[in-house]
C-alpha cells in the first residue's frame, strides 16, 4: 500500500490486479454509464457514508472519480471512519487512461 494516502494510476492498476486491493468510483451513475474502469465498484460519493459495509476494511481500497477532487474527498471520509487503507488515485479516471491503462466505454 501506499501510506502517503495517494498513489498513481498504475500502482492502483497493479494492486487491484494482484487482488491485493479494491477499486471504488465515487464518480455519479452518468459518468459510470459513459466510462468506467472493469472491476471498479460504483459507490457516487454522496452515497459512501451510508454504504461503508460495501467498502472492505481487510484490504486496501483505491478511490477514484474523473480526476480526483471527489475521490480524495471520499479518502478523507474513510480514513476518518476506520479505513485507513483508503488510498486516492491521482488524476481519476482520465489520469489512467493517460497512463495508458484500459477503460470501458
Amino acid at each position: 500500500m501506499v501510506t502517503n494516502g495517494e498513489a498513481t494510476p498504475q500502482q492502483a492498476s497493479d494492486a487491484v490486479r494482484s487482488g491485493e486491493a479494491v477499486l471504488i468510483d465515487v464518480r455519479e451513475t452518468w459518468e459510470w454509464n459513459h466510462q468506467r474502469i472493469a472491476g471498479a465498484v460504483l459507490i457516487p460519493l454522496a452515497e459512501v457514508p451510508h454504504r461503508l459495509d460495501d467498502i472492505p476494511d481487510d484490504r486496501d481500497v483505491y478511490v477514484h472519480c474523473r480526476v480526483g477532487g471527489r475521490s480524495a474527498q471520499a479518502v478523507e471520509f474513510l480514513r476518518g471512519h476506520g479505513r485507513p487503507r483508503a488510498v486516492n488515485v491521482l488524476g481519476g479516471i482520465e489520469g489512467w487512461e493517460q497512463a495508458g491503462l484500459p477503460v470501458e466505454p
